[in-house]
């Protein structure tokens, strides 16, 4: 197959064996720059690589994309294919790539994996999916930015008199990946520190609506919510496609950090761009968390419905679990046990549905003894508007 998967790497002994391993499943060549490496990732290279492959060192200096073009240089094909050492391939359609490659149409083309990223959250493993371009032809494209760095057509590329050949095309392949580098708070604060510090220097130099956004997501990570808002504002500033998956994104980031500051009523203002944004289960969730911590409940209900609506999300859960759960605490909260417990039900193995049911059953079974099956609504009054938004606010998924 005519293609290299160009690998760089620095301190990537917990998972540079398994991305390579995984990758021997189709026959490519695999380049693997080292930046300075301290721990057992060389060993670990020299072990795996066979004569076929190239491993070649490169001095650090701040920029991912000089490290990624002078690893796709050492490459035996044009077609470059890039991987992240703490990505694991699980599943690839080698027909389908070995055709994308053969066609001459394609040779301006980028094509695109489907990443399941781990991060953790609330004590869990929480996922989310996402496309990335990452298949290209290195005569039409190289990396730019020194860090979150974008494919972009080369100068030879874009001086072309055939404008047509100026609008990158991506096409969606059959490769899926799991992204491994973030599943400890430890490792995602470390690496969110030194993204902020690259981010940082390059924001100062260009004002950009996606290094904004790189930079909200960094800070938002950490916690620092106040310094997020800041950045994402910066980027919304910008005249932007919503229909960009990264400007979707950094809206409902936006939102996520509005709410974990408690600025409920901001957030409300979300109401103005939902025909332009509700094009997702991710943001018509979010709506339903705004309404939700507004003390707004039918509203709130009705987007969780609409959530489950949708076939696909980009963080795990919210089209499914995660709405039906947020949908049952509202109900709990209104008094309405059995149409909670139904929800709560729906939800699976979802843990925290799962303790809201040990929690009812529990609440129920100090009730009389004798009139175990008497629905919990006919016993128990409602709560005041207070108290319902209080314990909806507790209780609600707000960070996903």
């Amino acid at each position: 197959m005519q293609i290299s998967a160009c690998i760089i790497c620095k301190n990537e002994e917990q998972y540079i064996g398994k991305c390579i391993q995984a990758l021997r499943a189709l026959p490519v060549h695999i380049v693997a720059a080292d930046t300075g490496s301290t721990d057992n990732t060389l060993s670990i290279l020299e072990k795996l690589l066979t004569s076929n492959d190239t491993l070649c060192h490169f001095e650090w200096c701040n920029d991912f994309s000089m490290a990624r073009n002078f690893c796709a240089i050492q490459a035996q094909t044009d077609w470059i294919w890039m991987v992240d050492a703490d990505e694991i391939l699980t599943s690839c359609d080698s027909v389908v790539l070995h055709d994308f490659l053969e066609k001459k149409e394609n040779v301006d083309k980028i094509g695109t994996i489907l990443r399941k990223d781990a991060y953790p959250l609330q004590g869990e493993i929480a996922f989310a999916t996402s496309r990335m371009g990452r298949i290209y032809n290195r005569n039409y494209y190289h990396y730019e930015g020194i860090i979150h760095e974008q494919l972009t057509p080369c100068n030879r590329f874009t001086d072309s008199s055939d404008t047509a050949l100026q609008e990158i095309c991506y096409v969606d392949l059959p490769l899926f990946f799991d992204h491994m580098g973030y599943e400890t708070m430890e490792t995602l604060r470390k690496k969110c520190k030194r993204n902020i510090s690259l981010l940082e220097t390059a924001f100062a130099a260009h004002e950009d609506p996606y290094l904004a956004y790189q930079l909200g997501q960094a800070y938002a990570a950490l916690g620092e919510h106040q310094t997020a808002i800041h950045y994402f504002e910066s980027g919304l500033t910008f005249d932007l496609d919503p229909r960009l998956e990264y400007v979707q994104t950094m809206v409902q980031s936006y939102g996520y950090s509005l709410l974990a500051l408690k600025q409920y009523q901001k957030a409300l203002s979300f109401t103005g761009i939902y025909d332009a944004f509700a094009i997702n289960a991710d943001f018509v969730f979010l709506m339903g968390l705004i309404y939700m911590n507004n003390a707004m409940f039918s509203e709130a209900i009705a987007e969780f419905e609409k959530a489950t609506k949708y076939k696909t999300s980009i963080v795990e859960g919210v089209n499914s679990y995660k709405a039906l759960y947020n949908k049952g605490v509202i109900l709990e909260c209104l008094g309405n046990i059995s149409e909670a417990v139904k929800n709560y039900e729906a939800c699976g193995n979802f843990l925290y549905a799962k303790e809201r049911l040990s929690a009812l059953e529990e609440k129920q079974a100090s009730q009389n003894e004798s009139d175990k099956e008497t629905v919990q609504e006919e016993t128990t009054p409602a709560a005041d508007a207070e108290e319902e938004k209080a314990k909806a606010t507790e209780l609600s998924l707000i960070h996903i």
